[in-house]
């Protein structure tokens, strides 16, 4: 990847570049979740013609990355107590410690809790706990939801593999080999934008950028998927920061 700097007005916004041998003709521009921002590149343009194309929408690249940055401003840091609130496939439950002398059992959502146990109490301990707890419901939610999908995808033949890695701007990413990556802290979103996630990543597998034939395979298999993305998009600050 090669790394640029956006010039608008008093902003200097840094955008890191990956060269796509499938894209043949433009550059494709992300504003991450997080503010920060990608350029897909196809592989033979040079430098300034990455530049030219991104400075062009400049206005609508400080503008993604400006409102990004102010979701994040407001977002106040989990402190692992009784009476938070966490989020599981889009709905809220209460946090709810209880102090054990012996080994903590397997936490467990019960009802409208979601019950920690701790003998220590300390916010290090439940937070390893509670983000434990999601990753083993995201590998089993997600996992059948990719098998579930792969049945009604015309051209996923069978399952991809799959594994869980915590990233701070991407939902998920499909690598060239086919194996799909993706965030465990999507299993905190509601079912929509999970399921927007996984069609996203598997139209990978037919198609590797994010051009035309990309986008009509989205729209023929994803339903509403812009509402589903724009409520993701508005959730971000909540679903990474816990």
């Amino acid at each position: 990847m090669t790394q640029f700097v956006l010039v608008y007005g008093d902003d200097r916004i840094p955008y890191q570049v990956a060269y796509d041998d499938a894209r043949t003709s433009r550059v494709a521009i992300h504003v991450n979740p997080d503010g920060s921002v990608s350029v897909d590149a196809p592989k033979g343009f040079n430098d300034s013609t990455i530049k030219s194309a991104v400075q062009k929408r400049a206005k609508w690249v400080a503008n993604h990355v400006k409102d990004a940055r102010e979701r994040y401003a407001h977002v106040r840091p989990k402190e692992y107590v009784s009476g938070e609130q966490v989020l599981y496939l889009g709905r809220r439950y209460m946090l709810k410690i209880i102090p054990v002398t012996g080994k903590p059992t397997a936490v467990r959502l019960i009802g409208n809790r979601l019950e920690v146990q701790s003998a220590t109490g300390t916010p290090e301990d439940i937070r390893g706990r509670v983000r434990a707890w999601y990753r083993v419901k995201g590998r089993d939610y997600l996992a059948r939801r990719i098998d579930n999908l792969s049945q009604s995808l015309p051209w996923v033949t069978s399952p991809p593999p799959f594994r869980l890695l915590e990233m701070s701007s991407q939902w998920g990413s499909c690598s060239p080999a086919g194996e799909v990556i993706l965030n465990p802290h999507l299993i905190k979103a509601p079912r929509a934008c999970i399921d927007y996630v996984l069609v996203h990543e598997l139209a990978h597998l037919k198609h590797h950028d994010h051009g035309t034939a990309f986008w009509k395979l989205i729209d023929a298999h994803a339903g509403d998927w812009r509402k589903a993305k724009h409520h993701l998009d508005g959730l971000v600050e909540l679903l990474i920061s816990e």
